[in-house]
């Protein structure tokens, strides 16, 4: 009997008297290698037979195993959650301990590797642990979106390179827009996000607008799939990596012919831009407002790109938009830096001053302008 439990009962392998014997005696008064030397045979007769236990006869290796984890040194601890990290039914209790030990020698395996462990387990331990602890939950298998923005949001350099380059990890709309801020200050974060096969088409026009021409090269020499679309990318305006990008975008195609169809019908107008803007669909918004407003895409993902509201929202205004239109438009374009209730309220007054001929004249100019920059950056020869 030990703690309450009787360990060989009903166990596909029976503990002899002798085990147990050792067992009371290292809990009431062994010394550490004792202790090390009984957590290692209880370990043994776990693993040998794990598949086959019960949960009432895993929580009883729980208790002893947690009562003998407790009492040893970091180098047995880290020993133990080395064999038992791999184990998809270990004791849960043993596991979250491990998990949470200070020392990372002790975490590591456990957090990169363990599937006892929740979703809520791996959140408490981001946001409470430290940045070693963070890489090795950054090193697991898959990890879900809520996972990974934590790991951007309060990772350092290494943390976050590591969950970028993670092909199992999935991340939200708020997790790349994170993952793009950060990486306008680090050339090897932002090739190993520009070449996430996952990264919305969006996200990654704003990679390329404030990447470094190095990290264009090496966006175009490391990323079969968008290798097409930033080739000769340091002799040309980001316009024209914007029409090589969409060749390559399924996230473009399906939008094209999703909205192209609608619009042939001649159902395409502001209730359906409203809840392409309201629901994050950047391309959906962006191709609608261009196939209503009969101006080129480029344009249209430059306005809503760019910092200023301004030729966002003549855009909206020429396609006959009512400030709530335009209202969803403007938080679609800030979403990834968010936009203070006075801005908004701003923007929104200015909207309601625009008159058709203004606009008109304006987006003209503009873009003139746009055309006349990529004469001038267009390669020659």
């Amino acid at each position: 009997m030990v703690a309450g439990h009787t360990l060989g009962a009903g166990c596909p392998m029976t503990t002899p008297a002798s085990l147990i014997d050792e067992l009371e005696r290292a809990l009431a008064a062994g010394t550490n290698a004792q202790r090390i030397t009984m957590l290692a045979r209880v370990t043994d007769l776990f693993i040998g037979d794990a598949s086959r236990y019960t949960d009432s006869q895993v929580n009883v290796f729980d208790d002893v195993m947690g009562k003998l984890a407790i009492a040893i040194e970091a180098k047995a601890r880290a020993k133990l959650a080395a064999r038992l990290a791999p184990v998809p039914n270990a004791p849960i209790g043993v596991v979250r301990m491990l998990a949470f030990d200070d020392d990372i020698d002790v975490a590591r395996s456990m957090l990169a590797q363990s599937e006892r462990l929740s979703e809520v387990d791996l959140l408490a331990n981001a946001a409470s642990k430290s940045q070693l602890h963070l890489a090795g939950i950054a090193e697991r298998k898959s990890l879900r979106e809520e996972v990974t923005e934590a790991l951007v949001k309060r990772g350092d350099q290494q943390v976050v390179r590591s969950v970028a380059k993670n092909t199992g990890a999935r991340f939200s709309d708020a997790g790349f827009r994170m993952l793009v801020r950060r990486s306008a200050s680090d050339e090897t974060l932002a090739v190993q996000v520009g070449t996430r096969g996952d990264l919305p088409r969006q996200h990654f026009l704003r990679l390329l607008e404030h990447a470094s021409a190095t990290v264009r090269a090496r966006l175009s020499a490391e990323n079969p799939d968008a290798g097409n679309a930033v080739e000769g990318v340091l002799s040309e305006v980001v316009g024209g990596i914007r029409n090589e990008t969409r060749k390559v975008s399924d996230q473009y195609t399906a939008a094209l012919a999703e909205i192209d169809t609608v619009h042939r019908a001649g159902r395409l107008g502001e209730a359906e831009v409203y809840k392409f803007a309201r629901a994050g669909k950047f391309e959906e918004t962006a191709v609608a407002l261009s196939l209503l407003c009969a101006v080129e895409l480029d344009a249209v993902e430059r306005a809503l790109l760019e910092p200023s509201h301004e030729i966002a929202l003549i855009l909206v205004k020429l396609a006959g938009f009512s400030s709530t239109g335009a209202k969803a438009v403007l938080l679609l374009k800030t979403a990834d830096r968010g936009i203070s209730a006075q801005d908004l309220d701003k923007a929104l007054r200015a909207y309601g001053k625009l008159h058709i001929e203004t606009c008109q004249r304006v987006l003209g100019f503009y873009r003139t302008r746009l055309r006349s920059q990529a004469a001038a950056l267009a390669p020659t020869g």
